[in-house]
């Protein structure tokens, strides 16, 4: 069974960082296109880092390039999303996802197969 928990997240003054963490079960991160979503109040789901399956460029959203990071760890099985220089516009619920259909060179497909319980990120002026 595919599996997405995710961890990390919370409040933080703009200007601050943190880390989101994505452990997957049932399935290899590298095997599959993962990425990294954001829902804000009152707002649509926003695509913000994504890569496909395998040894995949990784594409990100215009307002986080610079900023954010999507990494993943093969032995942890895990993905992770660096956030640095947060501002109070990334303040929204995070959610990861992965799809095994995602080739090299995807951008973020809002359509993934399997997702997280997502978690808050708030930011604060």
């Amino acid at each position: 069974e595919v599996q997405l928990v995710q961890s990390g997240g919370g409040s933080v003054q703009a200007g601050g960082s943190l880390r989101l963490s994505c452990a997957a079960s049932g399935f290899s991160v590298d095997e599959y296109g993962v990425g990294w979503f954001r829902r804000a109040p009152g707002s649509e789901l926003l695509g913000v880092a994504c890569r496909g399956r395998g040894d995949s460029p990784i594409a990100y959203r215009d307002s986080v390039k610079g900023r954010f990071t999507l990494t993943s760890d093969k032995v942890r099985n895990t993905v992770y999303l660096q956030m640095d220089s947060l501002k109070p516009e990334d303040t929204a619920v995070y959610y990861c996802a992965a799809d095994p259909g995602i080739v090299p060179g995807s951008s973020c497909y809002y359509g993934m197969d399997y997702w997280g319980n997502g978690t808050l990120v708030t930011v604060s002026s």
